[in-house]
């Protein structure tokens, strides 16, 4: 750490000099008028742009898109990346001016000044890093500065942040500043549409969630025209809680999914036979790689409970998959933990955050499993039509920068994910919230006594608490022994998540106690009570003293009597009464057991010293337990405190008397995610502290600390309801902690590796759907698909490595007809080598193309390619996902073989996407030549080419939330004599030759320095279309 620190202290001071310049501009901009200052800001924006254009930025773009249309793509990116750096100069060059200007259109517009560290969090910001900054120090106002700088490029600037809420909060609390200084800020919600996402997009800087940002992405890569997508490129992103959208949700990816047929009785059959198995004796329950596993007799009992011979044959081969997923939606998805039933409904709690998910389903057959476990009506299976992890998604952005809080803990998995690197940034005043040692129980039963008896004891001090609990059940039993107790109290989950700013908000006065999952407000200022003034607080305050200090012989407070008080003679009543309260019970308490102390003996100490001074006394009036001995000290020590709190509470509010105490009452799976729990109190110099209250029934120790923890803890005599304090335990705790985040790690770092995979082909796939929607040259694009499927159809004909007996010149002939109207005898081909046949046939339908072209004119037959490319791009790649969820289902399996999961993964996901770009050659070759413009009355009796309900998909495993029907039309074309004649007619040619369908060459250009069917230069022999094409 200490070398971490001095490396982090030498960038900090390195960007002291630039926080020096922005501050000396300060004076100057403070003397502009608001007009002026916008003018200034108009300025700069256009300077950026006259020093981009002169140092050749527009003429290196234009040469990406030719090259990226030419099929160079890995030299357009080179190129866009020289591209890039020239932007990243010229911002630097005006970083100082910029960042000044937002200072002072802050102080105009929100009254709030940038401090000195947050001018340095903007530069890490800026540079594409992370900064961590603590909790309360206004990450908000940061973000202003580097989407102020890098909006000035005009490329759009993403801020992105965990929940709609956030979003428009942020965007609303931010725009005065950028539309001061001329620019437009938009914000994008989950039910806008279309239209109104395009204006949001359009603006300068876009707040939003990381789901929609995107779900907008995977959407208009589904679109079929330029002007129907709502996203500009992916420039310039800032992460808000950087950790929890790229690390904790990065173990779900997005996908947009449509109906799939599947019998939904199926489901039901499952869910009987998974209460009918045994656990122990059927399948066995791993809840730390949550999985159920059924064993040999419960792969024959559930044959027998379905009523088949074998499940491994035919069409019984998706039993065991239903009746697995049966199996977890009972044994490791918990009612109120994972999910709640609302509305006849299945509504996926989020597991981070602790937020309803409503819309949201989890695929691949879960949600039904549980809707039958349930009880409720089952919705049909989703069919996967796009998807992208989170990662691949960030990973699209140009530059990329985050805030949180905590972000050391993940750094080397940010760095080795994202290539970012985080900076801590210190803090504007010094840090002094307390972290009080850790609590531990041997049972739930005691350790949740304990949590209430804690609650009522900070309460007594005045001082408010966040209790933080990690599921709606255990937010649920806390409430109800709070209740029982008769503590007031407020409950933040994922049922009244609608209440939660209104709970937030009252969550730092005297005394409030809020119960909250992990949600617990996060991005939302708990503030801390002022010193009371108001009736209200005057009120809240006798309230306290009444219950606190009274007793018997004193006459009672009037609340609202003391609310009509001045605040001075409030404290005057007030003080007085907690003192003869105080003195009352503490003179009772000595006299009962005879203890040789007085009052004014403890009055003199502090509360170490009377907790001592007690213990002591009670010893030696005879009680030895220490169970018993803590019992009965802490409630005089803690009235003591109280009454001093009293007059404190008037001085200085709630920060007087200790500020906000958290009290988590279970360590969480990531050891951020308790770092970010004690974050909530102690903001921006604010006094608090934090306890953790754990038990060894806990799921954490329960699942991942060694059983022998607790043989040892109860051999050394522990009695009920007595407290553990033993590193022993405080080492399992850590260690359980870190075989979670291990294994997290490795699940997301699994996830990617597979999706390394499909995100190449994604890639490759949307970029050719952007350069036909783009304008790129279609034609060219159709001549070389012409060439590929005729070379594929020469080496299964007529291949030079055949013998002139094996060569079918007649079945080349037919097929040649068939697919282009091309008409060649068979003598005129005889005995030709292959390539100069080749040649011969691509000229012949090319010229067929010719005239095709000249009958329907430019434009029509450029309307006919881009649909053709389109719809067939969009059908063979929701098929191909379909294929490669199949694949990934069932490769697992192959690690049994002593085969690598992941490289047969690799090498037949490859071979599944030549096949499908083989496929859209095969078809838009063949459909080209056989179609024509209809006319529009023709064209609404054709109907609609693209029907289907998309659904979002983004949970625990594979989550989903519908979405309206969205439809595409056709253009006005048609297919004229029946494509599935046509495609009989080749089937016919291909039989009277060899009978084999050709292996399709993947046409995935990279380049025009080698033909495709030129030899390969890895010196294979084979052709370079048929070898290392598009690797």
């Amino acid at each position: 750490m200490k070398l971490f620190g001095s490396r982090n202290q030498r960038l900090l001071n390195e960007m002291l000099p630039t926080v020096e310049a922005i501050n000396a501009l300060e004076p100057e901009l403070a003397r502009l008028s608001d007009a002026e200052l916008r003018e200034r800001a108009v300025a700069l924006r256009e300077r950026v742009h006259t020093r981009r254009r002169e140092r050749g930025y527009e003429r290196l773009v234009e040469q990406a898109r030719e090259q990226r249309h030419g099929g160079e793509r890995e030299l357009a990116q080179e190129t866009l990346e020289k591209a890039a750096e020239i932007e990243q100069q010229v911002l630097d060059e005006v970083l100082v001016e910029a960042f000044a200007l937002v200072r002072e259109a802050s102080k105009r517009t929100l009254g709030m000044r940038h401090y000195d560290v947050q001018l340095i969090g903007g530069i890490v910001l800026h540079q594409g890093k992370i900064a961590e900054m603590v909790t309360g120090e206004g990450k908000t106002l940061v973000a202003t500065l580097p989407a102020f700088l890098n909006a000035l490029l005009g490329h759009g600037v993403h801020v992105i942040t965990v929940n709609d809420y956030l979003a428009r909060r942020d965007r609303d609390w931010n725009a005065p500043v950028m539309e001061l200084l001329g620019l437009t800020v938009g914000v994008i919600q989950q039910n806008m549409s279309n239209a109104e996402r395009q204006r949001q997009y359009a603006c300068d800087i876009t707040y939003g969630t990381n789901n929609e940002f995107g779900f907008d992405y995977l959407r208009d890569n589904m679109k079929v025209s330029r002007r129907e997508q709502v996203q500009r490129e992916l420039y310039y992103a800032i992460v808000d809680e950087v950790d929890s959208i790229l690390i904790d949700e990065a173990r779900t990816p997005l996908i947009i999914s449509g109906a799939a047929e599947e019998a939904t009785e199926k489901y039901y059959i499952a869910d009987r036979v998974a209460r009918a198995l045994k656990p122990g004796i059927h399948f066995e329950v791993k809840e730390k790689e949550h999985q159920v596993l059924l064993t040999e007799e419960g792969v024959e009992a559930a044959q027998k409970l379905v009523g088949v011979d074998d499940f491994y044959t035919g069409a019984n081969m998706d039993w065991p998959h239903h009746i697995d997923q049966a199996l977890k939606a009972h044994h490791l998805y918990k009612r109120d933990k994972e999910y709640v039933v609302r509305d006849g409904e299945i509504i996926i709690v989020d597991e981070f955050t602790g937020r309803l998910m409503p819309g949201r389903r989890w695929s691949d057959g879960l949600h039904q499993a549980v809707e039958a476990k349930e009880g409720l009506k089952i919705k049909e299976e989703n069919q996967t039509l796009a998807t992208v992890t989170i990662q691949n998604f960030f990973r699209l952005y140009t530059k990329l920068s985050g805030m949180t809080g905590t972000a050391q803990t993940e750094a080397e998995e940010f760095h080795s994910t994202y290539k970012l690197d985080a900076v801590t940034i210190p803090t504007n005043r010094p840090l002094i919230r307390e972290s009080w040692p850790d609590v531990v129980y041997r049972t739930a039963r005691e350790k949740m006594r304990a949590i209430a008896d804690e609650i009522e004891r900070v309460r007594t001090l005045g001082r408010p608490l966040l209790v933080g609990t990690i599921a709606v059940e255990r937010s649920e039993l806390l409430s109800d022994i709070l209740s029982r107790r008769g503590i007031p109290h407020e409950v933040l989950n994922a049922k009244h998540h609608e209440r939660e700013a209104h709970i937030v908000a009252g969550a730092g006065q005297l005394r409030a106690v809020t119960v909250a999952t992990n949600m617990a407000g996060r991005g939302t200022d708990i503030l801390l009570g002022q010193k009371p003034e108001s009736p209200q607080d005057l009120r809240r305050a006798a309230e306290w003293v009444q219950e606190v200090f009274w007793h018997k012989g004193m006459q009672r407070l009037r609340p609202e009597q003391i609310a009509e008080l001045t605040p001075e003679q409030a404290r005057e009543r007030l003080e007085a009464f907690a003192a003869e309260g105080t003195a009352h019970k503490v003179r009772a308490f000595i006299e009962r057991y005879k203890l040789s102390l007085t009052l004014e003996d403890l009055e003199a100490l502090d509360a170490d010293g009377r907790r001592k001074a007690l213990w002591k006394a009670l010893k030696a009036a005879g009680i030895k337990d220490e169970l018993e001995l803590y019992r009965k000290t802490e409630p005089i020590v803690t009235l003591l405190e109280a009454r001093e709190n009293v007059g404190r509470y008037f001085e200085g509010g709630v920060a007087a008397i200790g500020g906000l105490h958290v009290l988590a009452t279970e360590r969480h799976e990531s050891r951020r995610i308790d770092n970010q729990l004690r974050g909530r109190c102690g903001r921006q110099g604010d006094p608090g502290s934090s306890q953790f209250f754990l038990s060894l029934e806990d799921d954490l120790m329960r699942i991942f600390a060694p059983e022998r923890v607790g043989r040892i803890l109860e051999r050394l005599g522990m009695v009920e309801g007595q407290e553990i304090s033993h590193p022993m335990v405080t080492r399992a705790i850590e260690r359980a902690q870190k075989k979670v985040e291990a294994r997290n790690f490795d699940i997301r770092k699994n996830l990617l590796e597979y999706d390394k995979v499909m995100d190449e082909q994604r890639k490759l796939v949307y970029e050719m759907r952007n350069n036909v929607l783009e304008g790129a040259d279609t034609h060219r694009m159709i001549v070389e698909m012409i060439e590929d499927v005729v070379g594929d159809a020469c080496d299964t004909y007529v291949s030079d490595q055949l013998i002139e007996s094996e060569r079918d010149y007649a079945a080349l002939c037919e097929w040649a007809n068939t697919r282009f109207g091309v008409q060649i005898d068979p003598s005129e081909i005889e005995g030709k080598p292959a390539a100069e046949i080749e040649r011969r046939l691509v000229e012949e339908a090319k010229d067929v193309l010719a005239r095709r072209e000249a009958e329907m004119g430019h434009e029509a037959m450029r309307t006919l390619e881009r649909f053709l490319l389109l719809q067939k791009i969009d059908e063979k790649w929701k098929d191909h996902l379909k294929g490669m969820d199949q694949l990934r289902s069932g490769i697992g399996m192959r690690g049994y073989a002593q085969e690598d999961p992941k490289l047969a993964y690799k090498k037949e996901g490859f071979q599944l996407f030549r096949q499908m770009m083989a496929s859209i050659q095969d078809d838009v070759t063949s459909l080209l030549f056989k179609l024509r413009l209809v006319t529009e009355e023709e064209e609404r009796m054709l109907g609609r080419v693209w029907r289907g309900s998309a659904t979002e998909t983004h949970g625990p495993a594979k989550t989903s939330a519908e979405r309206r029907t969205r439809r595409r039309p056709a253009p006005q074309l048609a297919a004229v004599g029946a494509e599935a004649s046509a495609r009989a007619a080749e089937r016919r040619a291909r039989a009277q030759g060899r009978g084999e369908e050709p292996e399709r060459a993947q046409p995935v250009h990279v380049g025009p320095k080698v033909g495709r069917n030129d030899p390969c230069p890895c010196g294979s022999g084979k052709k370079y279309k048929k070898c290392c094409f598009g690797r």
